[in-house]
């Protein structure tokens, strides 16, 4: 073979490519980045925890219908409040009024100071679904509640009866409205219109998460439902009731005992509070299935704290009629009431605090 044909082998690349080749990255080379590559994107370190999934929110356009709804929910908090102050009713000659003292004042602003708070956030347009949902709730509420203040005020001395209006046993001969009382029905009112409004904005509210609180959403619609139906049978019978007497006939010395005449149950007055009663109890069932189903999370939280404020206000209703007349005692359901609104305030924050992801979940800090 002639010589110009011959191509000498380099020492140590026989029979491989040439090292200075342009697209043949050096093995050497190729391995160290590939190794230190791997260190680099390599598993954690043994012992160091996940981070949690972070459920993100996304909030929408806040509609003009949603802010009026605040609106309105703000000024029925702001009306409600003003009223406790006022004469409430004028039964019998006496004037009656829910508010006496300090601690009279904390326990009937319970309900107005909350929507106050709820209505300001969703009027500034944050969190619309959680504020849309608690006025939606309260308004359900507000309707029972609205009839038996129309009875209380015109309907209640067609038939006369025995009642513990802010702690005093009065008997309804003769009902005259004050300045509370008319203040408290435009509260209400201004409330259900607040939650017809809020109802209309729900599905124009964009406002959605990545369904942290799916995996809890069964047992806890489970257990509002069990508080629903306990509160309805609560609210059935009087927080306060006049307990009986014993009378001892001093002759012979012996006790007899004399049933006193106490508040009418919720459902045992006539009427137009016979149909609020009703009315209110099918209003906490409704909301005790459909409020931990609403979406997104903070949606659930708005339904569930609108339970839990009216459930709270009823009780602590009940405790200071029982504290503030020595003629009525706490009664067994209304303490149970009590209970079972500290219950619904556990449900709520753990429904505000869960977090976890769309097939898991688990508590803030866990």
């Amino acid at each position: 073979m002639p010589a110009r044909d011959r191509v000498p082998a380099r020492p140590g690349k026989a029979g491989g490519p040439a090292s200075g080749a342009r697209g043949v990255p050096r093995a050497t080379g190729t391995a160290a980045g590939g190794k230190g590559a791997a260190r680099r994107s390599g598993a954690r370190t043994p012992g160091t925890p996940s981070a949690p999934p972070v459920d993100t929110l996304v909030v929408g356009t806040v509609p003009v219908l949603a802010r009026a709804a605040g609106v309105l929910l703000v000024l029925a908090g702001l009306v409600g409040a003003v009223a406790v102050f006022p004469t409430y009713l004028v039964v019998g000659g006496a004037a009656v009024g829910p508010v006496t003292g300090p601690v009279d004042a904390l326990v009937a602003l319970v309900a107005p100071v909350a929507a106050i708070a709820v209505g300001a956030g969703l009027a500034l347009g944050r969190v619309p679904r959680l504020g849309l949902a608690f006025a939606a709730v309260t308004a359900a509420f507000a309707v029972g509640q609205l009839l038996i203040e129309l009875y209380q005020g015109h309907g209640s001395t067609t038939r006369p009866a025995v009642e513990v209006l802010a702690g005093e046993r009065v008997i309804t001969s003769s009902v005259e409205i004050g300045a509370g009382w008319v203040l408290g029905v435009v509260a209400l009112s201004l409330t259900i219109v607040a939650g017809l409004l809020a109802l209309v904005a729900w599905g124009r509210t964009v406002m959605e998460d990545g369904g942290s609180l799916d995996p809890l959403r069964p047992a806890l619609a489970g257990a509002a439902v069990v508080l629903g139906v306990f509160a309805t049978l609560c609210l059935a019978l009087p927080a306060a009731d006049v307990p009986d007497r014993v009378v001892v006939d001093p002759t012979t010395g012996l006790e007899t005992v004399v049933t006193e005449e106490g508040p009418q149950a919720l459902l045992e007055r006539p009427g137009l509070a016979l149909l609020g009663g009703l009315l209110l109890a099918g209003a906490l069932l409704l909301c005790a299935v459909t409020a931990p189903s609403l979406r997104p999370r903070l949606g659930a939280v708005g339904g569930l704290l609108g339970m839990t404020v009216f459930l709270l206000a009823t009780a602590l209703t009940g405790v200071r009629d029982a504290v503030h007349s020595s003629d009525v005692d706490w009664t067994v359901p209304g303490a149970g009431l009590l209970v079972l609104g500290l219950a619904s305030t556990a449900l709520t924050l753990l429904a505000w605090r869960w977090r976890g992801g769309g097939t898991g979940g688990s508590p803030a800090g866990s």
